[in-house]
């Protein structure tokens, strides 16, 4: 006679939503990919389109991007919990599955884009190091040049043409990888955080957006590191394309917030009250005022006005850092915030977050490190800023 009795019940939770089925890790995985697609976009920007500004950062964009695609599918297996059932998606191939999907866009991506395109880069100066070294030096740069010698012109050529066709198609691979992150979390109709056909592509552009942020960062970071000059020229380039990106990702926010404000459906005042308290940190301070606002303002700032090398260095740096940030807790907000409400609207949850647990704030912590640890030990083999000796797309 009264209907279903939890509609009458404030704060109603189900018992399977009390505890987030997703945790930290899966916000981590977002991010690390987003990372990835960003940076290569950002060495595209040298490769396919030829903006020469940016060339110092080429070699750099391309390490960091194979060092966190490495890192990459982890927060997932540590989620899975049984991580040697992740190889089932190869074996036995669904193809109705987006996730399952994945793991192939990941492996393409991986083996045939990303490391091709370092080797065939890289592929003349390694030659050089293995005959100029001895002893185990020796052995491990002829084993990573693939035992051959011929550093020809013409070979080098053939080098350029092949990486420059594999930019190509590692622009909308890159897209692929990450915009499906978006789209499967735009595709859960029955959360309506998520369910928006803006997701896939705002995923997207924050990703671009942090990819770029993270090596303008590294970039200064190294000159620091090296002692060595940055090259101001470069640095402003980035900056703008950044500047650029992050205006075209806040609109779409924006636009989605909007539509969500003029749509008003019935989730609406749950989702007003969760900004307004459980997310209001991390929601509007963080990724809002602190991560999207202040950098955008800072970086208009050094395009407006006429600034010394050192006052925008540090605007760059203080920039990429807020970026970094905000678009972290953008991916937060939507993973955890997303499971924070009821399906009834009536209820909320708390996501508590533990320290050494396997999905708990030390293995995230760890997995964060990571990428840089392997990024070390890239850059120790492949300099990124050593100029090869004649470079034939100049020639």
């Amino acid at each position: 006679m009264h209907g279903d009795l939890t509609t009458l019940v404030q704060g109603f939770m189900y018992p399977n939503e009390v505890e987030l089925q997703w945790s930290v890790l899966i916000v981590l995985y977002p991010y690390i990919t987003g990372l990835v697609a960003g940076a290569f976009i950002l060495a595209s920007l040298e490769r396919v389109f030829r903006v020469e500004a940016v060339k110092p950062t080429y070699r750099l964009a391309l390490l960091t991007a194979l060092a966190f695609l490495i890192v990459a599918p982890l927060p997932l297996q540590l989620h899975l919990g049984h991580p040697e059932r992740s190889f089932q998606m190869y074996l036995t191939p669904h193809t109705q599955s987006a996730m399952a999907m994945f793991g192939f866009v990941y492996l393409w991506y991986l083996m045939a884009v990303l490391v091709l395109e370092i080797w065939l880069e890289y592929r003349a100066e390694i030659v050089r190091t293995a005959q100029e070294s001895a002893g185990l030096k020796r052995q491990l740069y002829r084993a990573m040049a693939l035992w051959s010698d011929d550093v020809s012109e013409e070979a080098r050529r053939l080098d350029d043409r092949i990486g420059y066709v594999l930019t190509i198609v590692g622009i909308p691979s890159a897209f692929l990888l990450h915009g499906y992150v978006g789209f499967i979390f735009g595709s859960i109709k029955a959360n309506p955080w998520w369910s928006t056909p803006l997701m896939p592509i705002v995923f997207l552009f924050s990703a671009i957006v942090s990819g770029i942020a993270l090596v303008l960062l590294m970039y200064m970071a190294t000159c620091v590191a090296k002692r060595i000059p940055i090259d101001m020229r470069c640095v402003d380039t980035i900056a703008k394309y950044l500047f650029y990106a992050f205006l075209i990702d806040f609109a779409l926010e924006g636009i989605d917030l909007l539509h969500r404000m003029y749509e008003a459906d019935e989730s609406f005042k749950s989702l007003d009250f969760m900004v307004k308290t459980k997310l209001f940190v991390s929601q509007i301070l963080l990724q809002v005022v602190f991560g999207g606002l202040l950098p955008i303002t800072l970086l208009a700032l050094t395009q407006v006005a006429k600034l010394t090398d050192g006052a925008r260095k540090a605007i760059y740096a203080l920039s990429g850092v807020l970026t970094l940030v905000g678009i972290f807790a953008m991916r937060w907000n939507v993973v955890i915030g997303g499971q924070l409400f009821s399906k009834s609207f009536l209820g909320y949850t708390t996501y508590k977050m533990s320290f050494a647990h396997r999905e708990g704030l030390l293995p995230a912590i760890l997995l964060m490190l990571l990428p840089f640890a392997i990024l070390a030990v890239l850059v120790k083999l492949l300099p990124p800023w050593h100029e090869p000796e004649a470079d034939p797309r100049r020639a």
